[in-house]
């Protein structure tokens, strides 16, 4: 497992296993740039409505400026619709799956079962890797502290404890796969935001919607 992305220390290079648009070089190749990498799970409909509307607006805005904006789209639950073939078809056609097809087809977000946009910046595949090993107390541990980083410092009751932990061990036996930059990067779901500055520095990590970012992004930039 390569070594976990820490605040303020060089950022990993996220680990993919393939570009299905475009094509970016390394991290290290990027110096001189603001990197804004926009995680995203193909069966995520937030991702669709907010994160990728959000991340589109700060690519049009700022790439001018030495903004860099790329996706990774990650799998870590429902991996029968966050697959290759369906982050494919996504780009090439805007057709949605599983979830997205039917609550924003309800919502009357799509046109004809399409996004009412395009995604303008590449896109990769994240690097899935089976899991075969049972989860030891280290693994479990360190999972759960990536979710809940109070977990031992918190309010948190020794009954409470016990159940998260049993939840955690469940989780973890139960997942047939390792996503590698999701993992690497200690991201809680989807839509995240990984932003990095210009000397290769990560600077924040966040799940969510990413307009919490603009504003250091823009300071960022300025640097």
């Amino acid at each position: 497992m390569t070594s976990l992305a820490t605040i303020n220390q060089l950022a990993p290079q996220p680990v993919i296993e393939c570009w299905v648009q475009g094509h970016e070089p390394a991290v290290t190749d990027l110096r001189g740039q603001v990197i804004l990498i926009d995680v995203i799970h193909v069966n995520c409909p937030g991702c669709f409505v907010h994160a990728l509307p959000e991340t589109i607006r700060l690519h049009e805005t700022y790439a001018q400026q030495g903004l860099k904006v790329f996706c990774i789209a990650t799998a870590f639950e429902q991996f029968e619709h966050n697959t290759l073939n369906n982050l494919q078809r996504l780009l090439e056609t805007g057709e949605v799956q599983g979830d997205p097809l039917q609550q924003l087809s309800t919502a009357g977000f799509l046109q004809d079962n399409k996004l009412p946009y395009s995604i303008p910046f590449n896109a990769a595949m994240d690097k899935l890797v089976a899991n075969e090993y049972k989860p030891d107390m280290a693994a479990i541990e360190q999972f759960i502290l990536s979710q809940l980083p109070d977990f031992h410092t918190g309010s948190l009751s020794d009954e409470q404890k016990a159940s998260v932990y049993q939840q955690a061990k469940a989780h973890l036996s139960n997942k047939k796969f390792h996503a590698l930059t999701f993992e690497m990067y200690q991201l809680q779901g989807t839509p995240s935001s990984i932003l990095i500055d210009k000397r290769g520095i990560l600077k924040n990590v966040c799940f969510g919607a990413v307009n919490v970012l603009e504003h250091e992004i823009k300071q960022l930039l300025k640097e």
